[in-house]
């Protein structure tokens, strides 16, 4: 079943043209970029955009196993980039999730409300950032850039367990106009054997589950850009992503992303 409609809380403060911070989860600012550090780990964004998938989910919702299911299907797709964040309103109903972060509950409620939607559920699917109910039902739409508006170019290099990411600037773009962003790193391949609550016995299975999310404050579309973040790189037996996806502050909506897995 699907959770009782949770009313989405006064978050006006955290949504405004210029920035998108959530609460609890420290915001990159990026600045001038710098000199790299030489490696050869590296990743560089599409011409077109992939397609962002946002899976809100919990061990403790018997009608997300079926989402999570499909959302593994992307596994290995460089047009689509999902992402599973397991929120955490679910815990109290008898199995905490493991995977609940407390800034994906927080994210989806921005979202939501940034949306002028009173209520959050799971399982949500977002795609690029718009509300998506008919998922298991609908082939999912094709993703493009619109003409006129190129995506930025994003660029991701791993030193040790530092990533930067170098955001080149949208020369056609307004002056007014900014981007904002977050950090998300993804791990595939878990399991977890359930033993309370709607999901009591199962053994349940996750990829692209967010474990760390980081928001970065907007700056001005019209120059480069850079930020960072400390990762480290997994293990074989859960494999690791590191993903930066650029965002329009005043929507929410992903604009670029990339991910990379090294």
């Amino acid at each position: 079943m699907q959770s009782p409609h949770i009313p989405v809380r006064a978050l006006s403060r955290w949504i405004c043209a210029a920035a998108a911070v959530l609460p609890g989860a420290p915001a990159t600012t990026l600045a001038a970029p710098a000199p790299l550090p030489e490696t050869t780990c590296r990743a560089t964004s599409p011409v077109l955009a992939p397609t962002v998938l946002e899976l809100y989910t919990s061990e403790g919702c018997s009608s997300c196993p079926p989402a999570d299911r499909w959302l593994s299907t992307f596994k290995g797709r460089r047009d689509v980039l999902a992402l599973a964040f397991h929120v955490s309103y679910w815990d109290r109903l008898g199995w905490p999730d493991r995977f609940a972060l407390a800034e994906g509950t927080a994210r989806q409620r921005l979202l939501a409300q940034a949306a002028g939607r009173q209520q959050v559920y799971t399982p949500q699917v977002l795609i690029n950032g718009a509300d998506w109910p008919q998922w298991h039902r609908v082939a999912m739409p094709a993703q493009s850039t619109s003409p006129g508006q190129p995506a930025p170019v994003v660029q991701l290099q791993r030193q040790g367990d530092t990533v930067f990411a170098t955001v080149g600037k949208s020369t056609h773009a307004p002056a007014e106009q900014r981007y904002a962003g977050y950090w998300a790193v993804l791990e595939d391949q878990h399991q977890s054997k359930v033993r309370a609550g709607e999901n009591a016995g199962q053994m349940l299975r996750h990829d692209h589950v967010v474990r760390q999310y980081q928001p970065v404050s907007a700056w001005r579309a019209a120059t480069d850009a850079s930020a960072q973040i400390k990762v480290g790189r997994g293990t074989p037996e859960f494999p690791q992503r590191v993903v930066f996806v650029v965002t329009d502050p005043g929507t929410q909506r992903p604009v670029q992303a990339v991910a990379l897995g090294c």
